[in-house]
C-alpha cells in the first residue's frame, strides 16, 4: 500500500514540538494509520482482523468473534447466520453458495462447494410445456424451482473442519436478533415494497414480511422473526441435522407437498457439501485463487486476466476508452466460452486447465481488434482440443494470523422464489432456474448455457459467484467478491485490475465506476461516472452502449501491514468492521 507523506510546513514548529518529534523513531510513524486527504474514499483500518459484509450488524458480529479469539472461519460462520436474519432477500439458510478458505499455517487455499442440488425427481424437461416452450413461472417462481439448500451444511462443515469455537456460541447473536428484532432500514423497507406482489402471493411470506393488518413495515420499525429464530435454535442445538432432519425438514417437505414441489426427506438427508480444488492463476506477479466449477467465476476470471496481461493497461489509463475497449472484448470471449463449456464437474467434463491456460489466452487475444468492437455474433466459444441474482451476497474475512475466508451465497432472485416455509421462517431459493431449462434459451439474467448445464437429479446448477483471493508472496493480499448475478465475474475482475494495474487502495478500487458485457445480448453496460467523452469514443469503435444501474456490490479486504476493509456503497447497509485485540483469558 502506498504511503503519502505531506509536505513540511513552511514555518518551523515550536522547539518543544520539534524536540518531541526528534525523540520518536521512524518506525513509530509506520504504526500510525495514514489518512490520505488526496483520496475521496477511505477504507476502515485495523490490525487485528477485518470483516466486510452487506450488513453492519453482521460485520460487527463477525468482528466480535475475532476479538474473542475466534479464527476467520468462526467469524465467517457467525457472519453467514447473521446475514440470514439481517439481509433476508439474499442472506439465507434456504439457499447455497461457495466458500474459499486460506490457511495461514499451511499456506493452502481450499474451496468448499455448498451449492444447491437438484432433487432426485428433477429431469431435464421439467420446465417445458407440451409445445416445448419454457414455462417461465414454473422455472422462476414455483415450488419446483427450489434446489436442495446447502448453506447450513456449508457453514457447519466449514466450522467442523477449520473452526475453533462452538456452533452454539456463533449462532447465538443471530438467534437474539431474530427473536428481539432488527430495526427496519430504508433499504429493507424499499425492497419489501418493490416486491410486494411477489411476497404477498404466499400467505406465510405475507405474514412474515408485513404487519398483521397487511400494512408495510416503515423504516425504524422493529421487525421480529420468531419462526426463523426457532430454526436457528434447532441448528445451534443439533448442528446440520437440526435443518436436514427432524422438525425443520418436516416443515420443508410439507411445504413441498402443498405446492407440488420435488424435495423429499431423502433429498434433504442426503445433501452433502463437496470439497474442491480451487482454480489458480497468475497475474502480473500475483497469485489468483478462485472458485472452481460449478461456479464459472474463477475459470473465467483467470481466463480474462490471462488475456488482459497481454496489454499495458496502466499505460492506457484507468477507464480510458482504450482500456474499456480491450476489457469489453475480453469479456465477450469469456462469456461465449461460458455458454458452451461450463457445468457441474460431477456430471460433465469441464476443461478448466485449457480455459485457464496462458496458451489459450494468447490464442484468443489474437482475435481482438484494437480498432473496432466485434459484434457478438462474430465471436464463438473456443473449440476444445481433443486429448465449462442480482441479490447474491458476499462477505470477506481475514483474522490476525492471516487466515482468510471469502463467501458468496444466495437465494438466486431477490427473496428467492418468495415462498417462506410455514413454521420455519426462512425463504426458499429458486436456484433450479440457474439450470438451462432448454439449451440455448437465455436464463433469467440473459445468460445462454447449453447441454453442460441441463437439469439432472442431484446436479448443481452453474453459477457466476466468484469468491476470490489475490495472494502476494503466498499471503492474502486482497480478499474480494460481489453479488450481481451475471455481472459478478466482471465486477470482481475490475476490482482486481484496479488494485494491481492502477495501484488503487481498496476503497478507491471498490468505488470506481464499472462496465459489463456478457456476450449475449450484445450490449456494453456502463455506470454513471465514466466520462461522456470515453463513452462517445467507445460508440465510435462500434460498441452498443447503455447506461446501467449500479453493477455489483464488492465487499473487499486488503492486507498489507494493516487490514483495510471497504464495503461497497452501491447497496445500502454494507459495512466493514475491524476486530479489537483479543482479550486475555478468552476462549480460543
Amino acid at each position: 500500500m502506498r504511503r503519502h507523506v505531506g509536505r513540511r510546513a513552511t514555518r518551523h514548529p515550536a522547539a518543544f514540538t520539534l524536540s518531541m518529534l526528534l525523540c520518536i523513531s521512524p518506525a513509530a510513524f509506520s504504526q500510525q494509520a495514514i489518512l490520505r486527504y488526496d483520496s475521496t474514499y477511505h477504507p476502515v483500518t485495523g490490525r487485528h482482523g477485518m470483516v466486510v459484509s452487506q450488513r453492519e450488524a453482521a460485520s460487527r458480529i463477525g468482528a466480535e468473534v475475532l476479538s474473542r479469539g475466534g479464527n476467520a472461519v468462526d467469524a465467517a460462520v457467525a457472519t453467514g447466520f447473521a446475514l440470514a436474519v439481517t439481509l433476508p432477500r439474499a442472506g439465507n439458510i434456504g439457499g447455497g453458495g461457495f466458500m474459499l478458505i486460506h490457511s495461514a499455517t499451511s499456506g493452502t487455499t481450499t474451496a468448499l462447494d455448498f451449492r444447491e442440488r437438484a432433487p432426485a425427481l428433477a429431469h431435464q424437461d421439467m420446465f417445458l410445456d407440451r409445445d416445448g416452450s419454457v414455462n417461465r413461472d414454473r422455472y422462476h417462481s414455483s415450488h419446483q424451482s427450489v434446489g436442495v439448500p446447502g448453506t447450513v451444511a456449508g457453514l457447519t462443515d466449514a466450522l467442523a473442519l477449520h473452526g475453533s469455537l462452538p456452533l452454539k456460541e456463533l449462532i447465538k447473536p443471530s438467534i437474539d436478533l431474530a427473536q428481539k428484532g432488527i430495526r427496519v432500514s430504508y433499504d429493507l423497507a424499499s425492497a419489501i415494497v418493490s416486491r410486494a406482489e411477489k411476497l404477498t402471493r404466499h400467505p406465510n411470506t405475507a405474514k412474515t414480511f408485513f404487519r398483521e393488518d397487511g400494512s408495510v413495515y416503515e423504516p425504524g420499525d422493529l421487525f421480529r422473526q420468531p419462526q426463523l429464530a426457532g430454526s436457528l435454535e434447532r441448528i445451534a442445538r443439533l448442528g446440520a441435522k437440526g435443518f436436514y432432519e427432524g422438525m425443520t425438514a418436516d416443515l420443508i417437505v410439507a411445504e413441498m407437498q402443498r405446492g407440488d414441489g420435488l424435495i423429499t426427506h431423502e433429498d434433504l438427508k442426503n445433501y452433502r457439501t463437496t470439497p474442491r480444488e480451487a482454480v489458480t492463476g497468475s497475474y502480473r506477479g500475483y497469485t489468483i485463487v478462485s472458485m472452481p466449477p460449478p461456479s464459472s467465476g474463477g475459470v473465467h476470471l483467470i481466463q480474462m486476466l490471462n488475456m488482459l496481461e497481454r496489454f499495458p493497461l496502466s499505460q492506457f489509463g484507468h477507464n480510458s476508452a482504450q482500456t474499456l475497449h480491450i476489457m469489453t472484448e475480453v469479456m465477450k470471449i469469456a462469456y461465449a466460452d461460458r455458454s458452451r463449456h461450463l457445468g457441474d464437474p460431477d456430471f460433465v467434463d469441464v476443461p478448466v486447465d485449457w480455459l485457464t491456460s496462458k496458451a489459450y489466452a494468447v490464442a484468443r487475444v489474437t482475435e481482438l481488434d484494437t480498432t473496432r468492437a466485434r459484434p457478438s455474433n462474430e465471436i464463438s466459444p473456443g473449440t476444445r482440443p481433443v486429448y465449462e441474482s442480482e441479490d447474491t451476497t458476499h462477505y470477506s474475512v481475514i483474522d490476525a494470523s492471516g487466515n482468510a475466508v471469502a463467501v458468496s451465497y444466495t437465494l438466486n432472485f431477490s427473496f428467492g422464489n418468495g415462498i417462506t416455509v410455514p413454521g420455519a421462517g426462512f425463504l426458499l431459493n429458486n436456484e433450479m432456474s440457474d439450470f438451462s431449462a432448454k439449451p440455448g434459451v437465455p436464463d433469467a439474467f440473459g445468460l445462454v448455457t447449453g447441454e453442460a448445464n441441463k437439469v439432472a437429479p442431484d446436479k448443481r446448477p452453474l453459477s457466476a459467484m466468484t469468491p476470490t483471493m489475490v495472494l502476494k508472496n503466498g499471503k492474502p493480499f486482497l480478499v474480494t467478491g460481489s453479488p450481481g448475478g451475471s455481472k459478478i465475474i466482471n465486477v470482481v475482475l475490475q476490482n482486481i485490475v484496479n488494485v494491481i494495474d492502477f495501484d488503487m487502495d481498496v476503497a478507491t478500487a471498490v468505488n470506481a465506476p464499472r462496465i459489463h458485457h456478457q456476450w449475449q445480448p450484445d450490449i456494453l453496460n456502463y455506470e454513471p461516472g465514466i466520462s461522456v467523452d470515453t463513452i462517445e469514443l467507445l460508440t465510435q469503435l462500434g460498441h452498443p452502449v447503455t447506461q446501467s444501474s449500479t453493477l455489483g456490490s464488492v465487499q473487499a479486504i486488503q492486507w498489507d501491514d494493516k487490514f483495510y476493509g471497504s464495503a461497497d456503497p452501491r447497496r445500502p447497509g454494507a459495512a466493514a468492521s475491524a476486530a479489537k485485540p483479543v482479550t486475555r483469558g478468552m476462549t480460543k
